[in-house]
């Protein structure tokens, strides 16, 4: 008795009809595998160099910047880096990671960070299941006012007397609250939920379960993809977010790393000045060397952490933005 493999005697048909249609046989790559056409072959070609111009011109920024962060200061102002450091040297380094302005900012950004992605995770996450619930008396209308929320707001004044009112000034939630939900990222995770199975929750439901209990024990655990995508979004938001702390925050020993970052290049701190006289040069000298060293700093907590969602990140991104 012969069993035939439906997929080969598939693909042997196919074959054949494409040997009776064009009058010449298909070629075919080792292990029966049809052979790629031409057109498909420049494509993938086209495609491999477009892809690796687009990733050489993304890097180029921070290869230089970390160029510059090891470089000397008159390599710097020659223009004379590039891709390589000019003048190796790491009194700079030195210098930045001795300054406490520098350390203490460091540590606020941390600590805003920290605490206003635990924040905004725990509002977005459950405004976006209770909205995600077709049965919800008021669905639309909390809706239409989320995406009202996108296009029009109070503006900056209004805003700034509504945090100084609150007495919220000079403290860590005025950088915390006013980012602490982000209606795109709402409106993302919403989806994600009225993707999720119902005859689960139906089945919890026969089983005893309450709608809290639905949402942390059936919800969260298989929410996993698209809650490491919005948490690395409000990282990001968190970490980089100067504005705010600028519109706000008058004491600056409350400063996040990014406002010290940006009075830096502003030239409105004193840590130039500072570390120019721990290095023993003049400020000129040294402050194109203190922005690239400050800038390389900042950005390795966030590429430390990127890499353990980056597997969640695509995944969670397509399941909560794709209705079906």
């Amino acid at each position: 008795m012969v069993i035939l493999d439906p997929v080969k005697t598939e693909e042997r048909e196919s074959a054949r009809t494409e040997t009776i249609v064009t009058g010449r046989p298909r070629r075919t790559r080792p292990g029966g595998l049809p052979q790629e056409s031409k057109g498909y072959r420049v494509y993938l070609g086209f495609n491999a160099l477009a892809l690796v111009v687009i990733s050489a011109v993304t890097l180029y920024p921070f290869a230089t910047l970390i160029a510059q962060s090891f470089s000397s200061s008159g390599a710097i102002k020659a223009g004379l880096v590039n891709l390589l450091p000019v003048g190796f040297n790491l009194d700079t380094y030195h210098a930045v990671t001795n300054d406490q302005h520098f350390w203490r900012s460091y540590g606020n950004t941390v600590m805003y960070t920290v605490v206003g992605t635990l924040v905004a995770m725990v509002l977005t996450t459950l405004l976006a299941y209770v909205m995600s619930k077709e049965h919800l008396r008021g669905r639309n209308v909390l809706i239409g006012i989320a995406v009202f929320t996108m296009f029009f707001n109070g503006g900056i004044i209004p805003n700034y007397v509504l945090i100084s009112s609150l007495e919220l000034k000079n403290t860590m939630w005025a950088v915390i609250l006013p980012g602490a939900m982000s209606v795109f990222n709402l409106l993302v995770m919403k989806s994600f939920f009225e993707n999720l199975p119902r005859e689960l929750e139906e089945a919890a439901r026969i089983d005893g379960l309450g709608w809290w209990g639905i949402f942390w024990r059936i919800a969260m655990p298989l929410s996993k993809p698209v809650i490491a995508t919005m948490t690395l979004f409000y990282s990001v938001q968190f970490w980089n977010d100067w504005f705010s702390a600028f519109l706000y925050l008058d004491q600056t020993d409350l400063y996040p790393l990014s406002l010290h970052l940006r009075n830096l290049i502003a030239g409105a701190t004193t840590t130039t000045a500072e570390s120019a006289a721990a290095v023993g040069t003049t400020s000129a000298a040294i402050k194109d060397n203190v922005k690239a060293v400050t800038m390389v700093l900042a950005i390795i907590p966030i590429l430390c952490v990127y890499p353990f969602v980056q597997r969640h990140f695509v995944s969670g991104v397509m399941l909560g933005a794709v209705k079906g």
